[in-house]
């Protein structure tokens, strides 16, 4: 009778090993057998990529953003157009804008070289998100492994479900509450501002008198390369003070109203969000440590795992 029991617990347990990793969950020794040296690898490309071009750390950390909002992070935004399939770069919010993809496709050269056929690019992309932002002097954190990426994209959702430059603060609130994401989540990940550069065209309205609620000494700087008509693409940085160093000066330029974006400003316009701003702005570290937190929490949005989805050999196209 015990020898039964004993084999019946070890089936039962088998069993749930067995739905585990079928169902998949995410795990931070995911590689540690099969690719171990993974993040060795996405670290020394990024920091190749960053010491090039700093900027790159922005890009990438906004293709995760750009990823993870729609139908979770899954990689659907690194895929190509075909003739018969529209993906997500061409949608609004990333058609002209989104960056970065031929660094991703470098660091999944070199890591398929290492383990092929084992890493997806939504982990790459991940990893490289987290990696970025610490060369840039942000903060570090965890990155859970596992995910798998998607055979499609949803050109639609990526037109209807990331907030514009131009949003007001429930919009903001009532978009990343709709990814499960929190009032304080979605103030701390807007921290990422502090590093990239935005399109005069998405600020243009907001220093030509759109906004009351900006510094005029900030408006007329802006528009010095921002003019009325023309120059969509002139870029500005996001943060005035240090836009190539992760900290936490954005919330310093929100408080003097130097927020480049409008739904930058309404982040500190006599909301909700006032005193996070205003503590934000004066304690990077509790900056730091929330956006940590929100970016796994972020990271974590639906991804694929188990049997769902693939691990593409290419980024741009599905196997």
């Amino acid at each position: 009778m015990a020898f039964f029991s004993i084999n019946r617990f070890l089936s039962l347990a088998l069993l749930a090993l067995l739905a585990s990793a079928a169902h998949g969950q995410l795990s931070a020794n995911f590689y540690s057998s099969t690719c171990p040296n993974v993040q060795t690898i996405v670290r020394s490309a990024m920091a190749q990529a960053v010491a090039k071009e700093p900027r790159m750390a922005a890009s990438i950390l906004r293709l995760f953003f750009h990823d993870c909002f729609v139908n979770g992070c899954d990689g659907s935004i690194l895929l190509d157009d075909t003739p018969t399939f529209t993906g997500e770069k061409s949608a609004g919010p990333n058609a002209n804008s989104a960056r970065g993809f031929e660094v991703i496709d470098a660091i999944k050269a070199k890591v398929e070289a290492a383990c092929k056929a084992t890493v997806s690019c939504a982990d790459i992309l991940a990893l490289a998100t987290r990696d970025g932002v610490n060369l840039l002097g942000g903060p570090s954190w965890t990155v859970k492994l596992g995910r798998r990426d998607a055979r499609t994209a949803s050109l639609n959702g990526a037109n209807s479900n990331l907030p514009g430059p131009g949003s007001d603060l429930s919009t903001l609130i009532s978009m990343f509450a709709a990814k499960g994401l929190n009032a304080r989540d979605m103030t701390a990940l807007s921290g990422a501002h502090t590093i990239g550069q935005g399109q005069c065209q998405f600020f243009r309205s907001r220093i030509n008198g759109g906004d009351t609620n900006i510094n005029a000494t900030f408006a007329a700087l802006r528009r010095k390369t921002c003019p009325r008509t023309g120059g969509d693409r002139n870029l500005a940085p996001l943060d005035v003070q240090t836009p190539v160093k992760f900290d936490n000066a954005y919330y310093q330029n929100l408080v003097g109203q130097r927020g480049l974006f409008h739904s930058d400003q309404e982040l500190f316009n006599g909301g909700s969000q006032d005193s996070l701003v205003k503590q934000y702005s004066t304690n990077g570290a509790k900056f730091a440590g929330d956006f940590a937190k929100a970016m796994i929490k972020m990271g974590n949005l639906s991804p694929l795992t188990g049997k769902n989805g693939e691990v593409r050999l290419n980024c741009r196209k599905i196997n």
